[in-house]
């Protein structure tokens, strides 16, 4: 699907989100363009799309149809977004993302494939896709949204911890790899945020995530946190992993100092199901 939209970069910095219709993406979309910086707004979605970009204002972006999981479609709508940008490409956000959960010998097939697909297989094609772009464009940088799933995994969610572990690895090799060619990369591990996301993912059986949250009292963030994180993470000083929200900064310094214990702990939650 080609670009929908009519307006141009004209020498503005550019960022090109996946996931854009709704939740950490549409929220990103809205901070960047109001801090001036032309946005590409990719998602399957296209009414959420068309609402996206009414949101960030018509005249600050354009909407790309893009299903992350096809190469094709990844190259011709960067293209695309290119002709607009006069090849320029400051920022890749790879933030789509789909969650299923449950116990992993009760997850359908095509769960697991597309969790595999759009959460891994997306970003591995986002990556490849705007390679030259970003190598062409100073101070370019990948930015992959994680999660704090990729530091510690939780039971029910077994697919989804491994495509976030993997996307992390991803970022510490990418980190490396892409300093050749002066390109950043960053890792932002969000702990559970208020996005549509919740409402369509389920430990088990009709309970949907957002009720199985509320019945243990876990808390949920704001998801401006994760794009406001997102935003200072582009603009701060070098540092590859983040963590957003007080309960994955939390979480993230007991694995590292009590591995053990948080293991049990999870064991623990796990019996008392």
């Amino acid at each position: 699907m080609a670009a929908s939209g009519k307006a141009k970069a004209n020498g503005r910095q550019a960022i090109f989100i996946t996931g854009a219709a709704s939740g950490i993406g549409l929220s990103t979309a809205r901070r960047f363009a109001r801090g001036g910086w032309f946005v590409g707004l990719a998602d399957i979605d296209a009414k959420g799309l068309a609402a996206a970009l009414q949101a960030i204002g018509p005249d600050n972006g354009v909407a790309h149809k893009l299903d992350v999981r096809h190469r094709s479609a990844w190259k011709a709508e960067l293209a695309a977004f290119a002709r607009l940008t006069d090849g320029r490409l400051d920022v890749l956000l790879n933030n789509a993302g789909v969650a299923k959960g449950g116990y992993l010998e009760a997850q359908a097939p095509d769960e697991v494939d597309l969790q595999v697909d759009v959460n891994l297989k997306g970003v591995l094609n986002g990556c490849q896709a705007a390679f030259e772009l970003l190598a062409a464009t100073p101070g370019a940088m990948v930015v992959n949204v994680a999660s704090v799933a990729g530091v510690v995994a939780p039971p029910r969610m077994s697919v989804y911890a491994a495509t976030k572990f993997a996307v992390r690895g991803l970022s510490e090799a990418l980190e490396a790899e892409f300093s050749r060619i002066g390109v950043g990369v960053r890792c932002i591990m969000p702990w559970f945020i208020d996005t549509p996301l919740l409402d369509k993912a389920r430990f088990s059986g009709n309970e949907d995530l957002r009720v199985s949250l509320r019945h243990q009292k876990v808390p949920v963030y704001p998801v401006e946190q994760v794009s406001d994180a997102i935003w200072a993470a582009v603009h701060g000083r070098p540092r590859l992993h983040h963590l957003v929200g007080g309960q994955a900064r939390q979480l993230g310094l007991l694995n590292r100092l009590l591995p053990d214990l948080v293991r049990k702990r999870l064991q623990r939650q796990v019996e008392a199901w």
